[in-house]
């Protein structure tokens, strides 16, 4: 199990409370993963109380907040086992869907999704922006999503270590788990309430995230302004065969100034737009380029993977096993 975490020490025990019975059920051994993505609450010291007396439970605590995507990509390098499930800690995502994960896994499937049947927790204003997304990510986009499709999933270790070799920092989980392939199926589910707390996701957040999973996956908003600068280039062309035939039959008018003035500002402003766009992509590439690490591990909980180590992390600063 890997648990991605940012302050979120109301819900541990309620989660392991739930995880616990379902894990047992249905898997001869597990594990539990928690990520930490600098919490600053209690979260950590939660985790450790309760790995004195829970032997199934590791954890990694990064050195500050990496983001969500980031803590998912360092429980997968964390991750023993021979398949993996990602889940959120606040309750969203059912521990009960588990066995039926582990079921298709059984059956040969190396992805199983869950797989959203409705959005109501949702504002109609996010449902709304949600649903465009998906819109244009599945029209441009260089693979296609599955309806929602979320980070709850089980991945095989197959797709685990395909993941791990991708480093790249701009990260759209969802985006990287179609891309990677494999035998693939999803299971409905109802998302129900946070148990505690509130998300950590805002519309700006969103919005960000939106833009990394589009540039990640689709040369689009460099591409549409090819178009927009051949539609004003013939523009102008056709406007300045107007007025050169207005001029030869009618002679010269007075200039207009604010018409002028107008021209300017909306032609300029289209160049900013565009040049602003670009530099989103170069700032990715300049990020790429260098190479830092994905994440710092600050402090550890139990033994670390054994597998080897692949080029996005770093070891870890403090460790208590």
């Amino acid at each position: 199990m890997i648990v991605p975490v940012h302050n979120e020490a109301e819900n541990l025990h309620l989660l392991l409370e739930r995880l616990h019975p379902v894990l047992r059920g249905c898997v001869a051994s597990y594990e539990i993963v928690f990520v930490d993505d600098g919490s600053s609450d209690a979260t950590f010291a939660t985790i450790r109380r309760l790995a004195e007396t829970d032997a199934t439970i590791r954890a990694i605590s990064f050195s500050r907040n990496f983001g969500k995507e980031i803590a998912i990509a360092a429980g997968l390098d964390e991750a023993r086992g021979a398949a993996a499930i990602i889940m959120d800690a606040d309750l969203q995502h059912p521990p009960e869907m588990i066995p039926s994960f582990v079921a298709l896994w059984r059956q040969g499937y190396k992805n199983v999704y869950g797989q959203r049947v409705d959005r109501a927790a949702d504002t109609p204003l996010r449902r709304w922006l949600t649903q465009q997304f998906y819109l244009i990510f599945d029209s441009f986009g260089e693979t296609r999503l599955p309806p929602g499709a979320g980070d709850f999933r089980l991945l095989d270790r197959q797709a685990i270590d395909a993941l791990r070799h991708m480093g790249e920092r701009a990260r759209f989980s969802k985006g990287l788990y179609a891309w990677v392939g494999f035998k693939s199926i999803g299971v409905p589910f109802e998302v129900a309430a946070r148990a505690a707390g509130q998300s950590k996701f805002s519309y700006g957040k969103l919005t960000r995230f939106a833009f990394d999973g589009l540039t990640s996956f689709s040369t689009l908003p460099l591409m549409v302004w090819t178009f927009i600068g051949t539609f004003v280039s013939v523009l102008a062309l056709v406007t300045a065969v107007y007025f050169l035939s207005r001029t030869v039959l009618y002679g010269v008018d007075v200039p207009g100034y604010a018409s002028l003035i107008v021209s300017i500002l909306f032609f300029a402003g289209i160049q900013l737009l565009s040049l602003g766009i670009i530099g989103e992509y170069v700032g990715r590439i300049f990020a790429e380029v260098k190479r830092r690490p994905l994440y710092i591990v600050a402090d550890r909980i139990g033994a670390p993977n054994p597998a080897p180590e692949v080029p996005h992390q770093v070891p870890v600063m403090n460790s208590h096993v």
